[in-house]
């Protein structure tokens, strides 16, 4: 499969943005990311696939824990921080609120939910490490709009109104 062919086929597949952070013995640490999926509630695991070369990965393998910040939709340009390369890991938190669960890994202050993890197992494919992570604490605000990554963009994605409801038929 040609990658460029894989990537452009992948830009129809939307995804949540996330800032996975870390912090521990190994150092402070941080990064946009949409490959985030949720693996089993039971019990509670997701994992979260982290470029090799990303100075990050290092960081949050040594660390043994990551917290999954999933955006609002207003906190796009905290995504963009994050994704920027020449930015330093000080620069990338300091545009924002941040404070701690259970593990110590940050958690950012208005996120749609913080999934904060340790890390269960890893497992490498290519050119990213998968982490497996098993969830010890989270933290959920449904009143806010999301923020997902489609057709190479951010969008907002709606959060329903807390009168709307679904039937199923």
């Amino acid at each position: 499969m040609d990658k460029t062919a894989f990537r452009d086929a992948m830009a129809g597949l939307g995804a949540a943005v996330n800032i996975v952070t870390t912090d521990g013995d190994a150092g402070l640490a941080g990064c946009t990311a949409s490959a985030v999926c949720a693996v089993t509630d039971d019990p509670p695991t997701l994992l979260v696939c982290i470029n090799r070369a990303s100075r990050n990965n290092a960081a949050m393998r040594e660390n043994g824990r990551l917290c999954v910040n999933v955006l609002a939709a207003d906190q796009r340009d905290i995504a963009t921080h994050f994704s920027t390369r020449d930015l330093s890991i000080a620069e990338r938190f300091a545009c924002a609120e941040w404070d701690h669960l259970a593990t110590g890994a940050p958690v950012l202050h208005g996120a749609v939910s913080a999934l904060d993890c340790e890390i269960a197992s890893v497992t490498e494919v290519g050119t990213h490490t998968v982490f497996f992570c098993a969830i010890k604490a989270a933290r959920t605000a449904s009143d806010r709009d999301g923020l997902i990554y489609f057709a190479r963009d951010f969008h907002r994605v709606t959060a329903p109104s807390a009168t709307s409801s679904v039937s199923a038929a």
